[in-house]
Parts: structure tokens; C-alpha cells; sequence
């Protein structure tokens, strides 16, 4: 009798072929199916032969050759393909089956889908998956969440496949119910827009600020990837940099419009139904977006002027800057990419390991670093921790680095080279810091034209009062909410 596979997986696509072949490797026998059966066939006889794989032509064939409990993985595009997967997959499984989600889904449907598969008597695991090519081969971050009951069944195989750290420890672990697993990796995908824009803004301060060349960036890169910035990101740009295309920096040569899958945007909308200041990959988002309008800013660049570009300084001094700056910008990007994890948590009753997600981005996902280390010891120290500002190492650390960044910002500002992300990540430190804010004038304004009332310094919290400001209005005042 022909042994029946492990686990199954469908979509044949670049992420799906080499994480089956990741299984393979770890010794799972594993079924494949793709949408356009030459696929299967293809990778089967291609860079499967020989191997663990068996090809199925049908969803059905599929599920037959699975042992029990079933396992069904897929990774297809987001959106409406998943749905249509999970009707045709459910009915041929039977009770206590389970499909699994391995794509960038939006958090929402996971949590939608969980309910709609566990009320057909099955399980739903819904994971993210980051690392591309390379990691899915060789190593995934995982981020795994749905149907509690579904973890001990798929565990050994996800941990099995997953990067690994220093000691071992799997870059995989349970992280909640329903969509939390990919409410996670949506804000690793956040952070991740975070990280890449504030590098990029670091490489055009030292590009048109500093009159930098690439070659000379790129040792800049190499040595800030030996300490605090120490992290994958910065080592491709390292690498970037030095890349050459007929002797010339192939960086140079690409155009400057950026594309986004809708991740990053995804955060934002979550960090602003939630009420949590996403300021940094808030404006990471919208840099990407005015990249987008090359023609237009083409245009306005011929017609309106701002200051001309004179950098008078100290070069090494900048340089050493703009690592303050680039470093004390990745503590508050996570501070608040933390923060918003926490508010969902609260929101939709998650569990999370705080560390332990931390653990789960050191190795094999796109923003793994030295630096995650450093957090998961904050809340492994402080399991409450309200804000990694708040922790003493990260507290120490920025408070180092303003001086430093805080010239970064004023120069590029001087000199209009626009940071986006470097400047709103420093006014959410200053803002963070500060007792007070002027938000007392704003509700002043709000209650002048739409009463809608205040509250004071000189009485307990939760006592609203409305002014009649123009001696003209009545003593009504508008309900007191938030949205």
C-alpha cells in the first residue's frame, strides 16, 4: 500500500514549491496540488523527483492521500481564492480535519473563516509565513494561530521547518485563537515597512546630502551591520549598494516608485480603528504612496523651489548620526507595533506571548535582528510591560541616540531632503514623553463648536462640563464619546 502523505499543500507557487520541499527535506511525505494540474506534474518530475511528494490532479485526490487527522495547507493568493479553496476542500474531510491558511491574509477573515470552518466540525489554523524564497526553503518565521486544538497536530511539522536561533529554539510557536496569528504577521509586515523606509531615508541623506557614492555607502552598511543595527535588512542593503550592473551601481538605475501588497496599509487601518499612534509605518506607507506619483512629482519638481542642498558639517560626525537616528527610530517603530499588538490582544481576547513573538522574528522573516533579542529579555524581565520605551535597556538606548538623531532631522529638515519616518518617529518620542500636550485647547475648540464637552485638571476623571464660550449658546451639551 502507497503511504499516505503527511501533510497536504496547495498552490504550487514560488513560497508553496519550496516550503514543500522544506518538509520533504525534514522527512515528511507530502501531496501537492496546484489549480493548473501541468504544475504538479511539472514539479513532481522536475525538482521533486525522486523525493517524498505525491502529485494529486483533484482536490479529492488530495484528501485521499492524506493520513488522518488531514492536514491541508494552503498558500494561494489572499482574498476571495481562500474562500473559494476552503468550499471546494470541506466537503471531503471529515470531523476534527484541518485546513490551514499559509498566505498574507487580512486578520479579519481569518477570524471569519476560523468561526465558518469550526462550525463544519473541522479546524482552522490560519499562519504567517515570512522569509520569501529563501526562508520557505531553508527556514520560515511562523506565526501560527486559529483553532487551539489544531496546534499539537501540525507542531512538529511547522517547528520542524521553521528557522531556528542560537540554541536551537524553533522561530515558530503558538501565538492565539482565530486571527491573531495573522494579526501578527500583518504588524511584522508593518514593521517591516518601517524598517526599509527609514534606510531608504538614511541612504538619501548620505546620497544628496552627504554626496556619498554607492561604494562608499556600502562600507558604511557593512560596518553598521557588526552592532546595535545588526539585521537582515541592513545586510542586503549592504549588499545592494555594492551590486554593479557594467561597472556602475545597479541601485542608481532602478526606478523610484515603490509597490505595496497592502500589508503595511493593512496596519495602519488596524492601528487607527484601534486608537494606537502608528505614526512610523503610518508614514512609511504614505512614502511609498508618493513615490507612486513619479509623474506628477517630475512635474512639481520643475516648478517649485525649495532650499538648495549645502551640507557644511562634519561627514563623519553625520554618519555616525544618522546611525543614532536609524537606530533610535527602530525602537519607537516597535514600541509601536508592540502597543498595537497589545490593544488587539485586549480587543479581541488574545493571549499573547510578547517575547515570544520577538523570538519567532530573530531568525528567518525579513526584519530578523540582533535587536529582537533585546526584547524578548524586556518582557521575559517585565511580562506586563506596558511600552518598550519603558523598559531600561530601550529607555537607556534612546535616550542615546536623540542627541545624534535629532541633528539628523534638523539638517535633513534644513535642508529639505524629506524623513518622513525619522522625524514622526522622534515627535512620537517627544509626544510620548511629554505630561502635558495641547490636546486641552483641542477639546477647548471641539466643546466651543460642538459642545462636546471636557474634562478638568481640578476634578476626578470622568466628570465631563460643557462652557457656553459665546454666551450665546444653551447649557445642552453633546454626548461624550470616542470612536
Amino acid at each position: 500500500m502507497t503511504k499516505l502523505a503527511d501533510i497536504g499543500l496547495i498552490g504550487l507557487a514560488v513560497m508553496g514549491e519550496n516550503l514543500v520541499l522544506n518538509m520533504e527535506s525534514k522527512g515528511y511525505t507530502v501531496a501537492v496540488y496546484n489549480r493548473t494540474v501541468e504544475k504538479v506534474d511539472k514539479f513532481v518530475n522536475g525538482r521533486g523527483a525522486g523525493k517524498n511528494f505525491i502529485g494529486a490532479h483533484s482536490i479529492e485526490d488530495l484528501v485521499a492521500s492524506l493520513e488522518k487527522p488531514r492536514k491541508v495547507m494552503m498558500l494561494v493568493k489572499a482574498g476571495q481564492p481562500v474562500d473559494d479553496f476552503i468550499d471546494m476542500i470541506v466537503p471531503h474531510l471529515d470531523k476534527g480535519d484541518i485546513i490551514i491558511d499559509g498566505g498574507n491574509s487580512h486578520f479579519p477573515d481569518t477570524i471569519r473563516r476560523t468561526k465558518y470552518v469550526e462550525s463544519k466540525g473541522l479546524l482552522y489554523v490560519g499562519t504567517g509565513v515570512s522569509g520569501g524564497e529563501e526562508g520557505a526553503l531553508n527556514g520560515p518565521s511562523m506565526m501560527p494561530g486559529g483553532s487551539p486544538e489544531a496546534w499539537p497536530h501540525v507542531k512538529d511539522i511547522f517547528q520542524s521547518i521553521a528557522a531556528k536561533v542560537e540554541d536551537g529554539t524553533p522561530c515558530c510557536d503558538w501565538v492565539g485563537e482565530d486571527g491573531a496569528g495573522h494579526f501578527v504577521k500583518m504588524v511584522h509586515n508593518g514593521i517591516e515597512y518601517g524598517d526599509m523606509q527609514i534606510i531608504c531615508e538614511a541612504y538619501q541623506l548620505m546620497k544628496d546630502l552627504l554626496g556619498m557614492s554607492a561604494d562608499e555607502m556600502h562600507e558604511v552598511f557593512k560596518e553598521w551591520n557588526k552592532g546595535d543595527l545588526d539585521s537582515y535588512l541592513i545586510e542586503i542593503t549592504r549588499d545592494i549598494l555594492g551590486y554593479k550592473e557594467d561597472g556602475e551601481a545597479l541601485v542608481e538605475k532602478i526606478l523610484d516608485t515603490a509597490g505595496q501588497k497592502g500589508t503595511g496599509k493593512w496596519t495602519g487601518v488596524a492601528a487607527l480603528d484601534l486608537g494606537i499612534p502608528l505614526t512610523l509605518i503610518g508614514e512609511s506607507v504614505f512614502a511609498r504612496c508618493l513615490s507612486a506619483q513619479k509623474d506628477l512629482r517630475v512635474e512639481a519638481s520643475k516648478v517649485i523651489e525649495g532650499p538648495k542642498v549645502k551640507f557644511e558639517g562634519d561627514k563623519a560626525q553625520m554618519i555616525n548620526d544618522l546611525k543614532d537616528a536609524l537606530f533610535g527610530a527602530k525602537i519607537i517603530s516597535y514600541a509601536q507595533g508592540y502597543n498595537l499588538m497589545m490593544e488587539a490582544a485586549a480587543e479581541h481576547g488574545w493571549n499573547l506571548n510578547y517575547g515570544g513573538i520577538a523570538l519567532m522574528w530573530r531568525g528567518g522573516c525579513i526584519i530578523r535582528s540582533v535587536f529582537l533579542g533585546d526584547i524578548k529579555k524586556a518582557f521575559d524581565n517585565n511580562p506586563e510591560l506596558p511600552n518598550l520605551l519603558l523598559d531600561p535597556y530601550f529607555k537607556g538606548k534612546v535616550e542615546a541616540a536623540q542627541a545624534g538623531w535629532r541633528r539628523v532631522c534638523a539638517t535633513a529638515l534644513t535642508n529639505g531632503v524629506p524623513v518622513p519616518s525619522l522625524t514622526s518617529a522622534l515627535c512620537y518620542f517627544d509626544g510620548f514623553r511629554s505630561e502635558r500636550l495641547p490636546a486641552n485647547l483641542l477639546q477647548a475648540q471641539r466643546d466651543y463648536f460642538g459642545a462636546h464637552t471636557y474634562e478638568r485638571i481640578d476634578k476626578p476623571r470622568g466628570q465631563f462640563f460643557h462652557t457656553n464660550w459665546t454666551g450665546r449658546g444653551g447649557d445642552t451639551a453633546s454626548t461624550t464619546y470616542d470612536v
